[in-house]
């Protein structure tokens, strides 16, 4: 009696505050009318699209490792060797290579994700709806009719099981399990973007039985791989129903797990305001992380969705967020690019926003799912590369098996050296040395040590590779390999080597980070035009639109050249940005508009960085928030105009917002340093820094009026702010130095020890 009062008096504490409506919560008219528009829910684990099909309400449900795994077909063959590619393009004979390495990648349905499946609902005889709402503070979909029926539905935080309940039920109540198509006639074949008919799989198609108030669905996949999902429901009185559904997944030689139909059964023995109140208060925990009030409220609002959705498909226990995460298209078809983990700039991007937005655990599901597949990317190593050490494959399974593609990017040597900067950040804004002596620094000295065997010297004593390229430019053809280093493969093994001596020199190994530093002198500088522009190669410069700005990685997300360095640099940077702008963005996708906004923030233009921003909320986003790559305005921003939804692009964006308001690459933690000029009311609350700080600021009517610093594990603290010398008011435990720097920014250094708070404030303010 004493657990159902609580649950109840939480329920109505979650409603009757916490739980009121928001300015950047989802609201409709109507459900939408196709899964891309839908109202998305998830856990990391578990997800669902809340839209419209037809007459039916509609459930389009998904689970994380839903994953055909076989083998790519064809892919490894004897010619499945980096020595061989190397020979064909000396050779110029690269028809082959795109033969056996690329084609069975489009030509091939499988490996993929693949969907689960779909609950409906008739909802004929109910009228018309009155209102849709996510309200994403709780994580819940709120819809009503005509005829008074309500709908709440949830994907639990913190359990592998969705709830609903109608409310105000006028007729009989008949849920459906639908099952994807995995048997019918081949349509759509050999389309990677688009997605092939699922019955290219070649699958017996499942079964489904109802027995009582549940029904099962069971399919078998490849290979002896079988998800089952159940759905399971409760009259609780003449007009309210409470049910429950899961999906639970079995691969051979794994560890049983909990059947769906289990987990139901032991859900539904519980009260939905229990499971509620628990779900809503995992999510109220959450947006206590941090916060952002900005003026724009475009971006706010679209901020608050990313981070939303990145709370909805990123979770320590589940797999890390790849193409579409827990959303997978629900149009009886394989998902775009197989829904896989493409490292070549999609994981990466994903995974962006999480270290200044204070979300460092569920960011670790990224660098899990890294190191549980390390013994099967040493195997491609080894196969592919015939080095030791450590590389990735940049198309990979769930389990992080290659899966070919244009090779550029889907076989190339750094696309380890992207991911060791994510190892890198998480032991930088955490600061957690256990994290760095057993995760961080293995992991980037094995990229080292790969690097190292790899690379070669040229005539001039330089280390070099002995082909390179950058990601998607000249496409996969012969022309798309340099036999000079390109910026984007020069950037990511000097940055791999800088941070492998830096690390290496945390732990006191001062052999290992006296060999890494000497490593990383021996390149050459980066390919510069004779007006200061990055170049894609010494041999070719930015000469065309193009979505991937691999050339100026260096920028970011990198920071290999900073502004705070100087004139040259900034010169650089300007230049370079200026070039990409005047080409323009015909062959953009809106993940490039994120990126550049990112970019712009480092080069503290805070117009250009809004105006980016903006262009990606307004014309890439479906009205869910769901990047869909192309311009849906059809207003210029880019020749690109399909569809297809991919989640790099919202996280980017997210990451984008953040640099705006905070940055602490250089050295020291710079207060609001990118704001459009017009932005004079401005704060945010507990964004993370580089040294373990959470920082809450806030600007009135122009003016810095507040900074509260507050040092996780203690040390040294650098602090850049426009509140003039003479003005700081300052409450810290030890004696500050306060000095004016040449940009006319005011620096405040504090050593600080574990827990304490700092607190500045303008004294004008």
């Amino acid at each position: 009696m004493k657990k159902v009062i609580l649950g109840f008096v939480l329920f109505l504490w979650f409603n009757a505050g916490y739980g009121q409506s928001s300015v950047h919560d989802l609201q409709f008219d109507t459900l939408a009318k196709r899964w891309d528009e839908a109202i998305p829910l998830g856990n990391g684990m578990l997800g669902a699209l809340v839209w419209q099909k037809d007459d039916k309400l509609r459930f389009s449900l998904d689970r994380a490792d839903l994953w055909d795994l076989r083998p790519m077909k064809d892919l490894h063959r004897k010619e499945f060797s980096y020595q061989w590619v190397i020979g064909q393009v000396n050779k110029k004979d690269y028809t082959p290579v795109q033969q056996y390495l690329d084609a069975p990648y489009d030509k091939e349905p499988a490996p993929s994700r693949i969907p689960g499946g779909a609950l409906e609902f008739d909802v004929s005889g109910w009228g018309k709806v009155q209102s849709v709402h996510l309200f994403i503070n709780k994580a819940i979909c709120e819809v009503k009719w005509a005829n008074g029926t309500t709908l709440k539905t949830f994907v639990h935080a913190t359990k592998p099981v969705g709830w609903f309940r109608f409310e105000n039920i006028k007729a009989g109540f008949k849920p459906q399990l639908i099952m994807p198509k995995f048997q019918g006639v081949v349509k759509i074949s050999g389309d990677p973007v688009g997605g092939d008919d699922l019955s290219r799989l070649g699958y017996a198609q499942g079964t489904t039985k109802q027995r009582g108030n549940s029904i099962t669905y069971v399919q078998q996949g490849w290979g002896g791989f079988r998800y089952e999902i159940n759905v399971r429901w409760r009259q609780i009185n003449q007009s309210t129903i409470e049910g429950v559904w899961s999906i639970s997944s079995q691969y051979p030689d794994k560890k049983i797990a909990p059947m769906a139909s289990a987990i139901t059964q032991r859900a539904l023995q519980s009260q939905y305001s229990n499971a509620y109140a628990s779900h809503a208060l995992w999510w109220r925990n959450f947006w206590d992380r941090s916060a952002i009030h900005i003026p724009d409220t475009l971006l706010e609002k679209q901020w608050y969705m990313e981070q939303y959705k990145f709370g909805s498909a990123s979770r320590q226990g589940a797999p890390p967020i790849s193409l579409q995460a827990v959303w997978t298209a629900d149009n009886g078809r394989i998902p775009p690019w197989k829904g896989d983990y493409h490292h070549d700039l999609n994981t990466q991007l994903s995974y962006w926003p999480c270290y200044s937005a204070n979300h460092l655990e569920d960011g670790m599901a990224y660098l899990d799912h890294l190191d549980a597949n390390k013994a099967n990317y040493k195997r491609y190593t080894k196969m592919y590369f015939g080095k030791g050490g450590l590389a990735v494959p940049g198309v990979t399974t769930l389990d992080g098996t290659e899966m070919g593609g244009w090779i550029q990017y889907s076989l190339s040597p750094t696309v380890s050296s992207w991911l060791a900067q994510h190892y890198y950040l998480q032991w930088r804004y955490s600061m957690d040395r256990k994290f760095l002596k057993n995760r961080a620094y293995p992991w980037i000295k094995d990229v080292a040590v790969f690097l190292e065997n790899i690379t070669i010297k040229d005539e001039n004593g330089f280390r070099k590779l002995p082909i390179s390229s950058s990601p998607e430019i000249n496409d996969n053809d012969l022309s798309a390999w340099f036999f000079q280093d390109t910026n984007y493969d020069q950037a990511l093994m000097k940055s791999t080597f800088k941070m492998a001596s830096e690390l290496a020199a945390e732990l006191g190994l001062k052999n290992e980070a006296a060999h890494w530093k000497k490593i990383s002198g021996e390149f050459d500088g980066f390919a510069l035009t004779p007006n200061d522009e990055l170049m894609f190669s010494p041999t070719l410069a930015y000469n065309q639109s193009h979505r991937h700005f691999s050339h100026m990685m260096a920028i970011h997300p990198l920071g290999l050249i900073r502004w705070e360095d100087g004139p040259k640099s900034q010169r650089i940077i300007k230049n370079s940005i200026h070039l990409l702008d005047s080409i323009g963005p015909d062959y953009w996708c809106g993940y490039s508009y994120a990126w550049l906004a990112n970019m712009k923030a480092r080069a503290k233009d805070g117009e250009g960085a809004a105006k980016a921003l903006q262009i990606f909320a307004k014309a890439f986003c479906s009205v869910n928030s769901f990047h869909l790559n192309g311009d849906q305005t059809k207003s210029g921003y880019s020749k690109f105009q399909y569809r297809p939804f991919t989640l790099e692009g919202n996280f980017a964006f997210a990451a984008g917002l953040q640099e705006m308001l905070i940055q602490s690459y250089a050295g020291f933690i710079a207060i609001m340093p990118a704001l459009p000029a017009t932005w004079n009311n401005v704060s945010f609350e507990n964004l993370r820094t580089d040294g373990a700080f959470l920082v809450s600021a806030k600007k009135e009517n122009g003016i810095t009026s507040f900074i509260k610093i507050k040092s996780e594990k203690g040390g040294h603290c650098v602090v850049q702010t426009d509140i003039p010398v003479n003005q700081v008011k300052i409450l810290c435990r030890s004696l500050p130095k306060i000095t004016r720097g040449k940009d006319g920014k005011t620096y405040i250094e504090v050593e600080t020890i574990s827990g304490e708070v700092v607190s500045i404030s303008n004294s004008a303010g």
